[in-house]
């Protein structure tokens, strides 16, 4: 039916993710937290935080899953000394 297996990977040896599974679990992770915020009890703070943790974690799997996110590995911010070395 479909014509990419999930797992299937191309040329390069990348990996496959139909946009119809993709479009699926978006969907479920909405469904999901929806139910959620519907139906168990909790305080409006904790379930923004809850919210907010979400999307993020979306937001990097997406990035992750259109090879954006491993191009931001790269990125460093500030420098790190740790005993008398200093690390970049």
């Amino acid at each position: 039916m479909f014509t990419h297996e999930a797992g299937s990977r191309n040329k390069e040896g990348q990996k496959i993710m139909p946009l119809i599974q993709l479009l699926e679990v978006l969907i479920v992770v909405g469904v999901l937290l929806w139910l959620v915020n519907r139906f168990i009890p909790m305080q409006s703070s904790i379930k923004s935080i809850l919210n907010g943790v979400v999307v993020i974690a979306v937001v990097l799997w997406l990035l992750n899953v259109f090879g954006l996110f491993h191009s931001l590995s790269h990125v460093r911010v500030g420098t790190l000394l740790v005993g008398s070395a200093l690390i970049r």
